[in-house]
């Protein structure tokens, strides 16, 4: 029978860890060729969108969707698991968290492979809800990091943000993007980081602009990266304005970009030297909520929680 997984129950089933190592293995069987995924659709609704995307993890032996709608009254997000060998459900899982965490998790992964040696400082660049997971796993990916500077045009969600996290507050976006890792995850339409603010061997992860209208970052961080890739170039061709404005204006080409995949499993080398900026564009993709999702199972029938179905 299908357990049904509230989002309590995914908050107390999974760590910033947890998520991490998950999305981590997500990319080494995206490499192996055991998991195919499908980009992001979005349906009009009145008002809002319906957003749907789906993946096979045959390693794992589950398939399934993540869909979401957004309208005036916010966002509700679910997945959805499958068995891949019968037909049989498996989970419904509420995945406003499951979402959160996997995203600070692609993002974490990132830098686990792609920051420089040594990297001890943070910047974030936007306080929000899906700042905090940014936040918490990239210190379960790097426990080196010493300082974390954040930066909101809002400043009372600035400062709460700091006090509960142990970050210092940036008066400008510009003191955010000088540490070595620098994260932008805004709801911004427009640049909110320029190349010329980045020291040498920052590495950049750009987590919120998943619109192809929306940018966060300028050409600049395009030019001046030695390396640039993201979590699926499929999925980085419809909705990354981050990625696809550059490559139309000539300043980048599709050739020049790689799936985080190839980093992971070692198949392509992601940084060449320690002052190169690298630059990772994550858009968030299906097969991350998959095996983040087939985990948050896994522990709840370990642990008899959810509701069967």
């Amino acid at each position: 029978m299908p357990l049904y997984l509230r989002e309590s129950d995914v908050e107390a089933l999974l760590s910033p860890e947890d998520a991490v190592e998950a999305v981590d293995g997500c990319f080494q069987r995206l490499a192996s060729g055991r998991v195919e995924n499908r980009p992001r659709f979005r349906l009009g609704l009145d008002p809002g969108r319906l957003n749907v995307m789906a993946a096979a993890d045959l390693e794992l032996g589950i398939a399934g969707l993540k869909t979401y709608a957004v309208s005036e009254g916010g966002a509700r997000f679910v997945v959805v698991l499958f068995a891949t060998d019968r037909a049989e459900t498996l989970a419904v899982i509420e995945a406003d968290k499951l979402g959160q965490l996997r995203t600070g998790a692609a993002s974490a992964v990132a830098a686990k492979h792609l920051a420089k040696p040594g990297a001890t400082s943070l910047g974030v660049i936007g306080t929000g809800w899906q700042a905090e997971s940014q936040l918490l796993c990239m210190r379960a990916a790097l426990p080196a990091l010493e300082r974390v500077v954040a930066y909101s045009r809002n400043e009372e969600r600035l400062a709460d943000f700091c006090e509960r996290f142990g970050a210092e507050p940036g008066e400008y976006n510009r003191d955010a993007a000088e540490m070595d890792v620098v994260v932008t995850i805004t709801s911004s339409k427009d640049p909110v980081l320029r190349g010329e603010w980045l020291q040498p061997g920052a590495l950049v992860c750009a987590a919120g602009a998943n619109r192809i209208e929306s940018r966060e970052l300028d050409n600049a961080v395009v030019e001046r990266a030695a390396f640039v890739c993201c979590d699926s170039k499929e999925q980085a061709r419809v909705e990354a304005g981050d990625l696809v404005e550059p490559v139309e204006r000539g300043v980048l080409d599709w050739l020049e970009v790689h799936d985080l995949s190839e980093v992971v499993s070692g198949e392509v080398q992601g940084r060449a030297g320690e002052e190169d900026i690298v630059l990772f564009k994550s858009m968030g993709i299906a097969a991350e909520d998959l095996a983040v999702g087939s985990l948050v199972l896994e522990r709840a029938r370990e642990r008899g929680v959810g509701v069967e179905l």
